[in-house]
């Protein structure tokens, strides 16, 4: 599967984005997709993950409350809400796919990745 992350940008403090992360290439519902940050001189971290229909979501608890994580596969896509941004969230923003579920937070576990998206929040 290929994935593509687009959406990210500028936007000031208490602003919102919305990512979107569109696949090609494979049955999309086939894969639990999630997406990861990376910040200047850190590691990559874990943002959120859906399951393959939608039902099961997880959530790092630094955006737990302001980002949700959505997906429509009859168009390929998962998405990332980002309400009341901060600063902190500057990074850019990678989602990623994997089969079969194995683990749901560590970056490891996913097999494809898209190219990131820049997001920056203004303070």
């Amino acid at each position: 599967v290929q994935l593509q992350a687009s959406g990210g940008g500028l936007v000031q403090a208490g602003g919102s984005l919305r990512l979107s992360c569109a696949a090609s290439g494979s049955t999309f519902s086939d894969y639990v997709v999630g997406w990861f940050r990376q910040a200047p001189g850190k590691e990559r971290e874990f943002v959120a993950t859906i399951s393959w229909s939608g039902t099961t979501k997880y959530y790092a608890d630094s955006v737990k409350g302001r980002f949700t994580i959505s997906r429509d596969n009859a168009k390929n896509t998962v998405y990332l809400q980002m309400n009341g941004l901060k600063p902190d969230d500057t990074a850019v923003y990678y989602c990623a796919a994997q089969r079969y579920g194995s683990s749901w937070y560590p970056a490891s576990a996913y097999d494809y990745w898209g190219q990131g998206t820049q997001v920056t929040v203004s303070s």
